[in-house]
């Protein structure tokens, strides 16, 4: 059986695939790609993911990037931990769907609030501004809507009952938000206990613990 090596930096995207990994409990080495100091951008990494984006998964001769794919491949080639509804049923199309929403939609507004300047010419401090305020306007309404999916449902997980590898994505990117001036995920009334119950979780907790990152965690 070949290893499977997870590219990663603390507290980025890389957590997503981390904290599958721990709930599948299969074996797994963590390769740090310190972007504090520009390894992303380095040759070697570039290899792997030429985008110099975080994580990338290599196990044997395979060599994926982007969140989104790692997830599913890993819930594909562990089907016995259950973290995907079975392929071809309706929840498996609404785990696409909210899986694509999560990578697609809330994830690139983040980075829009967070990286405003890739959206604005050098030099431009108002245009910077208003992409970060826009940005953080928008989010603001999709913490709105994670909310309101847990309120209809009413689960204990984000998809009802069973935790799924949903769970680990809603968890960090609502994350990102815990430093907001202003509404942070955690003061919407179902998601701020949702988040509580992933973080409690002994997985997440061997995440923090590793990754070592410390209060607020969300």
């Amino acid at each position: 059986m070949t290893t499977i090596h997870l590219h990663y930096a603390p507290a980025t995207a890389s957590m997503i695939p981390h904290l599958l990994l721990e709930e599948i409990g299969t074996p797994f080495e963590l390769v740090l790609v310190d972007n504090t100091m520009g390894a992303h951008r380095e040759p070697a990494y570039l290899k792997l993911n030429p985008n110099g984006l975080l994580p990338a998964l290599t196990e044997g001769d395979l060599v994926l990037y982007e969140t989104a794919a790692i997830c599913l491949h890993l819930c594909d080639t562990h089907p016995a931990a259950g973290l995907a509804p079975a392929v071809g049923t309706v929840a498996r199309a609404h785990f696409y769907k909210w899986l694509m929403w999560l990578t697609n939609t809330l994830q690139s507004a983040l980075i829009a609030y967070f990286y405003p300047q890739r959206w604005a010419n050098e030099g431009n401090d108002a245009g910077v501004a208003e992409v970060k305020a826009q940005a953080q306007s928008k989010i603001d309404g999709m913490l709105d809507q994670l909310d309101a999916e847990l309120a209809r449902h009413g689960g204990q997980w984000f998809m009802g009952e069973s935790y799924t590898a949903l769970d680990p994505y809603v968890f960090t990117l609502c994350r990102w938000t815990r430093n907001f001036n202003g509404r942070k995920a955690r003061d919407l009334p179902h998601l701020g206990p949702y988040l509580q119950r992933v973080l409690e979780r002994p997985a997440s907790q061997r995440v923090m613990a590793t990754e070592k990152l410390s209060a607020p965690f969300y």
